[in-house]
């Protein structure tokens, strides 16, 4: 089986296309998450991509991208996801994360290959007092919400979205990372304790993308690791692991930061794993499990591949 692959250097792209290729053990659908197994499943052949080699936004060199590569699966992982310049430029927005969508389902479709279109929990507006689930009515409040439930719009029903959020891993700028950075400073950590969301570690989602990707499975997957949070609990976690003191993370609410976000953020994006669990698949460990996994492996790497601070 042949794997095309978009933002394939991004940091969930470069886990994604190490478990395609089942070169590293990587927990997911195919075994059991407390262990990382991902069973016997053989490698596939992996067509990595990314800027600059191919700017998915060019219709033309997409069809001819595809058409070249001849694969079996297009995972769409490509996205323009800094959420408060889409506000400033939502052209680059659509372009970006609904048009280039519709030129990799049109040239998916001229060889026959499956497409898994990963999006976001910011598709919803926020304002639901439960967990979402995959069959709710997405509404979303920012322009990057926007574009990505436009690029769920431009997939067919044969293929898989698969909606993730609050995503972490060892490559690439993320929260988890701003956190570190803010707690080898001085001084207290301020994190809002009005958004609500599930923590998600690449190391996770990836075998879970590739399990979906090769067996196919069409429709809308929420994939998450287990358990919600806010970004202040999730703060005071990061330091606990990390060896610093949870308590100089101060809680503040979203109304009262200075300078306000230019985006709106959901309130309550929890997105419940129900169509995995309704499947009978298997879910992604507990938040907390996989945070201490990568504050262990980050301390492993350079600190210069480490960085990435996180405008989320």
């Amino acid at each position: 089986m042949r794997v095309f692959v978009t933002g394939a250097r991004g940091q969930l792209g470069r886990d994604l296309t190490d478990a395609l290729a089942n070169r590293v053990p990587i927990g997911g659908l195919a075994g059991d998450p407390r262990t990382g197994s991902m069973g016997n499943r053989d490698p596939v052949d992996v067509v990595a991509t990314d800027l600059p080699e191919l700017d998915i936004t060019d219709r033309a060199a997409v069809l001819d991208a595809l058409a070249a590569a001849r694969p079996d699966v297009v995972v769409h992982g490509a996205a323009f996801t800094a959420v408060d310049a889409c506000e400033s430029e939502p052209d680059r927005a659509f372009a970006v994360n609904a048009l280039a969508t519709r030129h990799l389902v049109e040239a998916a479709g001229r060889c026959g290959a499956h497409l898994v279109y990963v999006s976001t929990d910011y598709v919803f507006g926020g304002t639901a007092r439960r967990p979402y689930v995959e069959w709710d009515r997405p509404d979303p409040v920012s322009v990057y919400g926007r574009s990505k439930y436009g690029g769920e719009l431009e997939t067919r029903p044969s293929d898989t979205v698969v909606r993730t959020s609050w995503v972490c891993g060892a490559h690439g700028a993320n929260m988890m990372k701003t956190v570190l950075r803010l707690a080898a400073g001085d001084g207290p950590l301020r994190f809002v304790d009005d958004q609500h969301g599930c923590p998600t570690f690449t190391a996770d989602l990836a075998g879970a993308l590739a399990e979906l990707a090769v067996s196919r499975r069409p429709g809308t997957f929420h994939v998450t690791n287990q358990g919600a949070t806010t970004w202040f609990a999730f703060a005071q976690a990061v330091l606990r692991a990390s060896g610093h003191d949870p308590g100089r993370v101060l809680a503040v609410r979203t109304a009262d930061l200075d300078p306000p976000r230019p985006a709106p953020r959901p309130a309550n994006s929890v997105l419940d794993n129900a169509a995995l669990r309704l499947s009978g698949l298997p879910l992604l460990p507990p938040w907390g499990d996989a945070l201490g996994r990568l504050v262990e492996a980050l301390g492993k790497m350079p600190p210069a591949e480490v960085g990435g601070a996180s405008s989320r």
